[in-house]
């Protein structure tokens, strides 16, 4: 099974100037900022709200962090959590963890108490550096699960001085803006303390190219938080792809990239935390995704490069259209994580003059595996061909040893440098979802004559809504702490906006009476994130279930899509 080598008819389809392989990959994450500091050492690396800070101060910055936190006791393979949004603060803290070796650990900021909480049980981080917002939420943790330094970072102090001055105004607007940013805590170590000192000494150990580099948590249909294991070769192989697959992109000054996706995402983290700066890009930094804000600066620099999700370029481009102000030479846009939608295409790409272009992958793949090609022979509807290095077949998916016919639909099965090597500290999850060095991605896939591909189904039952993972036995499991809630399903149903929207259908327990579906759906917003609360809730009489009482959630489903099509 290891040495079995399928054709790659792709690559025939590949754009002009674009390698069919990806050649060696060596060194480490924190090679690329510092090749980039040396190459570009005055041109702007990091620019948030129109602070900039240039590749020579972000390297300078990387180090003496990274020195504060040797200080503190973090060394090679010590996991660190990281539980913050886009700001400058974020790029560094990564990069000072892989500098000493450690291992970053991305965290969603807007999960509840519950859900935090289930992934530091998994890694067992002892060492935080957590948004001034969120502190109060690690500090309730229980004490086995005691962060022992727990830094607070206030995401203000990246912004220029006379915004940090206009936010101390005794304004009710202002101080909502405030309050929306930043919180007073207590019993924390300030970040600006943590890089006031010498900076690592430039022989300090790196870590090696297959050292763990990242441990990337992404849901299961089980709802337990698993960690992939990516290492610096996986990492730094899809920033490699992703320059190669788009040749046209020059490195330096003349590269632009905006962080409108999260970068605790794997979506969000390659293409700005890793790709970006391997560019010697400037990477504009949004805390979050404002299209007003991204429009003034598209004013002045135009994104070069701009990973985002239908919604995000849906609302721009409607936007700037409201505000007349030009998306004129934006590059290349890439989308993910749902549906890419011709009829959205063509007035985006108008607008800007660009291209925009479908990819897929997976947290387990660093995340990209594949995207359409930035040229005229791009396919409407495939999410592309396979990047440079990277391998795929089709197989049955019940006897996943076994190819189907070429262009037939069966499960798609990957290699390449990127893909990971297992779930962190779990090996029978691992062990599940590799036939030999083959990582199963559980989607049902056609591959055309021409090497594009085309997802026909998920054989997981994983829910992503607006480019996030929802478990539905997750949500399923707090709808049924409801009291009047005795069993529940929840599915995902295609949305326009956001490609796929949850949807529960509940039933009622026998001595409930009536029910108030907004009531239930307030009792799930005080357990979830809200993405990952029902849009709608649907009461059923029963649920369909197999012969073990197992819910059959695509009966469920087609039931709901069913009804929704007759209405």
């Amino acid at each position: 099974m290891t040495d079995f080598d399928p054709p790659r008819p792709w690559t025939a389809s590949y754009a002009e100037g674009v390698p069919t392989d990806l050649g060696e990959v060596g060194g480490c994450l924190t090679d690329i900022v510092a090749e980039s500091a040396r190459d570009y050492p005055d041109a702007p690396a990091l620019e948030f709200f129109g602070r900039e800070t240039s590749y020579r101060q972000l390297q300078e910055m990387i180090m003496r962090a990274a020195a504060g936190l040797k200080a503190l006791g973090v060394g090679p393979g010590d996991p660190v959590a990281i539980v913050l949004p886009n700001c400058p603060q974020h790029i560094v803290a990564f990069y000072a963890v892989l500098r000493l070796g450690a291992v970053p650990i991305e965290h969603n900021p807007l999960y509840t108490a519950r859900e935090l909480r289930k992934q530091f049980e998994d890694h067992g981080a002892r060492t935080a550096i957590v948004w001034n917002k969120v502190v109060a939420t690690v500090q309730q943790f229980p004490a086995d699960l005691r962060v022992h330094s727990l830094i607070s970072v206030d995401v203000v102090k990246g912004m220029p001085r006379l915004t940090q001055l206009a936010l101390r105004l005794p304004l009710p607007k202002v101080r909502e803006s405030r309050e929306a940013l930043t919180s007073k805590v207590t019993n924390t170590i300030v970040w600006e303390s943590v890089f006031a000192r010498d900076p690592l000494p430039d022989d300090h150990p790196r870590p090696g190219t297959d050292d763990l580099a990242i441990i990337q948590y992404t849901s299961g249909t089980t709802g337990a938080p698993k960690g992939a294991k990516l290492t610096h070769r996986n990492l730094l192989a899809n920033a490699r792809q992703a320059q190669a697959w788009t040749p046209t992109i020059q490195r330096g000054r003349g590269c632009v990239v905006y962080a409108v996706l999260p970068m605790f995402h794997a979506y969000g983290l390659t293409l700005c935390l890793t790709f970006a700066m391997s560019m010697g890009a400037r990477l504009v930094l949004f805390p979050k995704f404002d299209p007003d804000l991204v429009l003034k600066v598209t004013e002045k620099h135009p994104a070069t490069f701009l990973p985002l999700v239908p919604p995000i370029a849906e609302r721009l481009l409607s936007a700037s259209k409201e505000k007349g102000i030009s998306l004129a030479g934006t590059g290349i846009a890439i989308s993910g994580a749902m549906p890419l939608q011709q009829s959205l295409v063509i007035p985006f790409e108008e607008a800007t003059g660009g291209y925009l272009v479908e990819g897929y992958g997976l947290s387990e793949c660093s995340p990209v595996l594949m995207a359409n090609p930035v040229a005229d022979n791009r396919k409407a509807g495939t999410v592309g061909l396979p990047l440079p290095g990277t391998e795929c077949r089709v197989v049955d998916p019940e006897n996943p040893t076994v190819d189907v016919p070429a262009g037939e639909p069966g499960e798609l099965l990957v290699r390449g440098p990127q893909v990971f090597s297992g779930y962190y500290g779990k090996p029978e999850e691992t062990e599940e979802v590799f036939v030999g060095d083959w990582f199963r991605t559980g989607d049902i896939v056609q591959i055309d004559s021409d090497g594009f591909v085309s997802i026909v189904d998920r054989i997981k039952e994983l829910i992503i809504t607006g480019g996030f993972n929802v478990s539905p036995s997750e949500v399923e499991s707090v709808l049924r702490q409801h009291p009047d809630v005795d069993d529940a399903a929840v599915v995902g149903m295609p949305s326009d906006h956001s490609g796929e929207e949850v949807v529960a259908a509940i039933v009622v327990a026998a001595d409930a009476g009536e029910v108030d579906p907004e009531q239930v759906r307030g009792f799930a917003r005080g357990i979830l994130t809200p993405y990952k609360v029902p849009r709608r809730l649907v009461i059923v009489d029963e649920l369909p279930k197999s012969l073990i009482g197992k819910v059959l959630r695509r009966e469920v489903r087609d039931k709901l899509l069913a009804e929704t099509t007759d209405a």
